[in-house]
């Protein structure tokens, strides 16, 4: 639900015409989020820093490529964690943010996906993936938080494409187990 007089997708409307204020415009109103999720995907900020420069580099080439049919906000995190993948696998696993830099945005309004992905990683949810192994773990984030492929995480995680599908079976199975209290 977007409240600002101009919407994201008229800003990359007005992008592909070479608009320079648009794209600043669509830069502040996103780049806080998506640099907290890069982030905490990288585990590190230079990583997620060139991740999120190199994204809105290529909003700014390709934003006449955004069809409307979806938000621009999964349009831009689509963008961004596929800019973060190759720096990822050379990479050792990610840390976790700490606490004060989550709580630094927890007074922003949030969408309804952030507030999602927050109920996710603290409430019931998020303590059932944190019992799962790490490599459990990473293919689920990967498939559902980060919306990639198979084909895509198994890239990410330099693991095969079938072990990235069977590694999100039996995560969903370890998953539903601890959610249903063992049923």
């Amino acid at each position: 639900m977007e409240t600002d007089a101009v919407g994201d997708a008229e800003l990359l409307a007005r992008i592909s015409t070479g608009d320079e204020s648009a794209l600043r415009e669509l830069i502040e109103r996103h780049s806080g989020w998506l640099m907290l999720r890069l982030r905490r995907r990288a585990g590190n900020a230079d990583l997620a820093a060139t991740a999120l420069q190199d994204a809105f580099v290529v909003v700014w080439q390709q934003a006449g490529r955004y069809r409307g049919d979806g938000d621009v906000g999964a349009w831009l995190w689509g963008m961004a964690i596929r800019r973060l993948i190759p720096c990822l696998r050379t990479r050792p696993a990610p840390v976790a943010l700490r606490d004060e830099v989550v709580a630094r945005y927890a007074g922003q309004t949030l969408s309804a996906e952030e507030q999602l992905l927050l109920a996710v990683e603290h409430g019931d949810l998020g303590d059932a993936m944190a019992r799962l192994s790490p490599d459990l773990r990473a293919a689920l984030r990967a498939t559902v938080l980060d919306g990639l492929t198979t084909r895509e995480a198994a890239l990410l995680l330099g693991v095969p494409h079938g072990t990235v599908k069977s590694r999100v079976r039996l995560a969903k199975i370890h998953l539903r187990r601890h959610l249903m209290g063992g049923l």
